[in-house]
């Protein structure tokens, strides 16, 4: 969940991995406890990761779609290439936004959260 300051929208994204439908299933509880605990104006966005695996494809955009028209979210696109994107429809009645990002050149070493330093 990420939350704004002052000036700045109340945001939460409910990511699920579209390659893995365990994921997906989590998304009503998560949306139940987020109306039942967040303020009522945050901003809420339906998140399917990882769009750009979609020959690995277990959730299908048109159930997700559904999912977040029935409960008023905006669906997000997350790929690695947007020239990956089939469908170019932006338009604000489609609630897609899309998320560009970028792949990582770094080679940083991996940290782990119990780990020694």
């Amino acid at each position: 969940v990420l939350t704004g300051g002052s000036g700045v929208e109340k945001i939460a994204l409910l990511v699920y991995d579209i390659a893995k439908h365990l994921t997906y299933e989590n998304v009503e509880r998560w949306l139940k406890e987020l109306r039942d605990h967040a303020d009522s104006s945050i901003i809420i966005m339906l998140v399917g990761n990882k769009s750009d695996l979609r020959h690995l494809r277990a959730v299908p955009a048109d159930e997700a779609k559904a999912f977040a028209e029935e409960n008023e979210l905006y669906c997000v696109v997350s790929q690695k290439r947007m020239s990956d994107r089939r469908d170019n429809d932006m338009s604000p009645g489609n609630n897609v936004v899309p998320i560009h990002v970028p792949p990582t050149t770094e080679n940083k070493p991996k940290v782990h959260c119990c780990r020694n330093i």
